[in-house]
């Protein structure tokens, strides 16, 4: 569904990513796992458009896009939940969620499916942004995606700082997202999520994928698990 074929990333003079090739198929989940600075997220704004391509391609759906600009990603089916979740504080919960409709495309997630998968949505749909927990805003911004119907949805540490409980319920959405034939990429720090729900696992280290394969091998490899994420 999405490729990132042999791609280069700057920052200016900077260079953050060298020759990274990543690949999500239909109805697959894979992790972009490695330690803070990586160049985990650089990856994930690269696939959505938001960094260019300095070489190398970016391919969706078979098609190359590597000129497209993040709008026309997401009309075409690929949506973006950053890590800064950036919700709409002065905005209710339906409306955070109605934004996510503007490019709606036909399939499952209307607005009373995703309240199916996080039940207070709809319990609590008038509530401003800015009066949700971080696990609530985490979980807006999540169904908010969906709301666009994406053929593949990329989430950026969607765990990060939230208690057991929320990570277990955001982590049994994730399967669910992807048991309704959404392809999902992953970058986690909290190394038993990806673990938990993804088909493959790409390591990146200083702007490079040094390890890539399925999940099952990863925990088979304990050594290159402890030389990458240090745990």
């Amino acid at each position: 569904m999405l490729t990132l074929d042999s791609i280069d990333v700057f920052y200016g003079k900077a260079q953050a990513l060298h020759g990274v090739s990543i690949a999500v198929e239909r109805d697959e989940i894979v992790s972009i796992i490695g330690r803070n600075g990586a160049g985990k997220t650089t990856a994930l704004r690269a696939a959505i458009g938001l960094l260019p391509c300095a070489r190398g391609r970016r391919l969706f759906n078979g098609a190359d896009a590597t000129a497209w600009a993040p709008h026309r990603l997401s009309r075409a089916g690929v949506a973006y939940v950053p890590e800064t979740r950036r919700i709409f504080a002065n905005l209710s919960l339906r409306e955070n969620l109605a934004m996510g409709a503007v490019a709606h495309a036909p399939g499952a997630w209307t607005y009373e499916r995703v309240c199916e998968l996080f039940p207070f949505l709809g319990e609590r749909a008038g509530t401003p942004g800015d009066a949700l927990s971080g696990g609530e805003q985490q979980m807006l911004a999540i169904a908010r995606g969906l709301m666009s119907n994406p053929k593949v949805l990329l989430l950026d540490e969607p765990t990060e700082g939230l208690a057991p409980r929320i990570v277990e319920t955001v982590q049994q959405a994730i399967l669910a997202i992807n048991r309704q034939g959404v392809a999902i990429v992953l970058v986690e720090q909290n190394l038993r999520v990806p673990l938990a729900v993804a088909h493959r696992q790409y390591i990146i280290d200083n702007g490079r994928i040094v390890w890539r394969g399925t999940t099952s091998e990863l925990m088979a490899d304990r050594g290159m698990v402890e030389r990458y994420l240090g745990v």
